[in-house]
């Protein structure tokens, strides 16, 4: 992938960011960072105060008489009797609601510098989820200053990592 010059790159994820710009040219890029973040977001159990809802119900054949005329143990008008259920709610992946917040803020970021005319073109480095993300909260602004994206996790990874894989990709 071309990274032309003056390019602003993002390498994101769930919990950091690193704003990078090419001050080389695109066959041989020298990304410097402007802007790096990163927030704390434990653990789900660490989270969470309570173990996901639940609920319980039956369903009774209410006003119907118990036996029927003629000592039939079926309940009149042929309905059908449901066990009792026990449903529940599927507990909140509190992780992973804020790692998605995370990206929310990462396309305002970006949106923001864009409307400022802060980049001309913009490549965006992250994992499907997060790029999955960043993309449902992209501003047109920033949908048109976007030259690539590469779904991979380079967060952790030196710049001269960063650079060969966009190269490569």
């Amino acid at each position: 992938m071309q990274v032309p010059h003056n390019s602003v790159v993002l390498v994101a994820d769930g919990r950091k960011l690193l704003f990078l710009r090419n001050e080389g040219d695109a066959d041989y890029p020298n990304l410097q960072v402007e802007h790096a973040e990163e927030r704390v977001n434990p653990a789900t159990r660490d989270q969470a105060t309570d173990a996901a809802g639940g609920a319980s119900s039956t369903q009774s054949g209410a006003g119907a008489p118990a036996v029927a005329q003629g000592g039939s143990n079926h309940a009149q008008g042929g309905g059908a009797q449901f066990a009792p259920s026990r449903g529940s709610f599927e507990q909140t992946d509190f992780h992973q609601l804020e790692e998605d917040r995370f990206a929310a803020d990462a396309a305002d970021l970006l949106k923001r510098r864009a409307l400022s005319n802060d980049f001309e073109s913009l490549i965006v480095v992250a994992p499907p989820r997060t790029l999955g993300e960043l993309r449902k909260h992209y501003h047109k602004e920033v949908s048109a200053r976007l030259s690539g994206e590469l779904d991979k996790d380079l967060t952790g990874h030196p710049i001269p990592d960063i650079e060969k894989a966009l190269l490569s990709a």
